[in-house]
C-alpha cells in the first residue's frame, strides 16, 4: 500500500483529494480527464479508486462520448453487455430501457462483470437525481463473525432479465444470462473480501425462495447502512469512477418529470473467486426473435 500511496503523492497532491465520507468516496480536484493522461496519472487514479471505492471529478465539460470511451479504456478492455458491445451506454430517464433506481452492481449477471464504471452527467435535473454508492468491503467487515462465515459459504444466482427489470420479461427477446457468484469474492487487487449481491440476484443456491429473500434482506441491510454510503449531488459534466467489484449503487428517482441523462463506459472485469478459491460459473440461454421468456423462466 505504501508504494501506491507514494505513487498518488508523486502525481496527485493529497490536498486535491477531498474525502466525502470516512468509509467511501473522494472528490479529486484540478485534473482534466483525458485519454492522453500519463501512465503514472492513470495508475494514480486507479489507486484512488481502489482506496476510496468511488471518486468524483467536477467540470469535465470537454469530454464527449468518444473521449470518455478512450479514457475508460486506459483502465482495460471494454466490457461486453448482454445485448452486444456498446462502448457508451446512455441511461435516459425519458426512456424505459434501464431501471437504475434500485441497488445493484453493474451487470453482475455476467461472469466477468465490469471492474470499473465511468459515468458522466449529461443532462442533470435542477433538483434531485443523486446517486448513492455503498462500500461492500466495509459492509462485510461489519458483519458479525457467524454471518461472515455464512456469507463465505453462500452462492447466489444473478439473472438477466430478472428482479432487476422483471417488467420487461414478457417482451424480452435478447439473450438470457445467469451466473452463479459467490456471495463473498476476494478482490483481485486489494485482497479485500466484498459482498456480491444487488438486484440481479434471483436466489441463493440450495436455499428456498422464502429463506433466500430473508438472507438477501439481511445482507443488503448491512450493505446499504448509512455509514457505508456516499451520496453524490450531480452537476452537468461531472464524472464518477467506481470500483464495481467493491461497491453497489443506486440512482435516486426523486426529480419528478424532469429529464436526467447520464452516459456510462465500463471496463471488463475478472471472473470472481470465492474465499475457498472457486470461480463463478455462467449459464447462458439465448432466446430467438419469436421465442419469449415466461415469468417462471425469469
Amino acid at each position: 500500500m505504501k508504494n501506491k500511496m507514494d505513487l498518488i503523492d508523486n502525481v496527485i497532491p493529497r490536498t486535491d483529494v477531498v474525502k466525502c465520507t470516512a468509509r467511501i468516496g473522494a472528490e479529486i480536484r484540478n485534473i482534466k480527464l483525458s485519454a492522453n493522461l500519463t501512465d503514472q496519472t492513470i495508475a494514480a487514479i486507479n489507486s484512488l479508486v481502489l482506496e476510496h471505492k468511488v471518486i468524483f471529478f467536477r467540470d469535465q465539460g470537454h469530454l464527449d462520448d468518444a473521449e470518455q470511451e478512450r479514457f475508460a479504456l486506459r483502465f482495460g478492455k471494454p466490457s461486453p453487455y448482454p445485448e452486444g458491445t456498446r462502448p457508451i451506454l446512455e441511461i435516459d430517464s425519458a426512456g424505459e430501457d434501464f431501471k437504475a433506481d434500485i441497488w445493484h452492481i453493474d451487470w453482475s449477471c455476467m461472469d466477468a462483470y465490469p471492474k470499473i464504471s465511468v459515468l458522466r452527467g449529461v443532462v442533470i435535473p435542477p433538483v434531485g437525481g443523486d446517486t448513492v454508492w455503498s462500500n461492500t468491503a466495509a459492509a462485510y467487515l461489519d458483519l458479525p463473525l457467524p454471518l461472515q462465515r455464512l456469507a463465505d459459504d453462500l452462492w447466489a444466482v444473478h439473472s438477466f432479465p430478472g428482479a432487476y427489470n422483471r417488467r420487461y420479461v414478457g417482451d424480452f427477446t435478447g439473450p438470457r444470462i445467469e451466473t452463479e457468484h459467490p456471495v463473498v469474492r476476494v478482490h483481485p487487487e486489494t485482497g479485500e473480501r466484498t459482498l456480491v449481491l444487488g438486484s440481479y440476484v434471483a436466489r441463493f443456491v440450495g436455499v428456498s425462495k422464502h429463506d433466500s429473500q430473508r438472507l438477501f434482506d439481511l445482507f443488503e441491510s448491512h450493505i446499504t447502512a448509512q455509514e457505508n454510503t456516499v451520496r453524490w449531488k450531480w452537476k452537468q459534466s461531472d464524472v464518477a469512477i467506481w470500483d464495481n467489484r467493491s461497491t453497489m449503487h443506486c440512482a435516486t428517482k426523486d426529480y419528478g418529470d424532469q429529464r436526467r441523462v447520464v452516459r456510462r463506459a465500463t471496463v471488463e472485469g475478472e471472473v470472481p473467486v470465492s474465499v475457498d478459491g472457486r470461480h463463478s460459473v455462467a449459464h447462458f440461454k439465448f432466446v430467438g426473435r419469436n421465442e419469449k421468456l415466461t415469468p417462471n423462466e425469469a
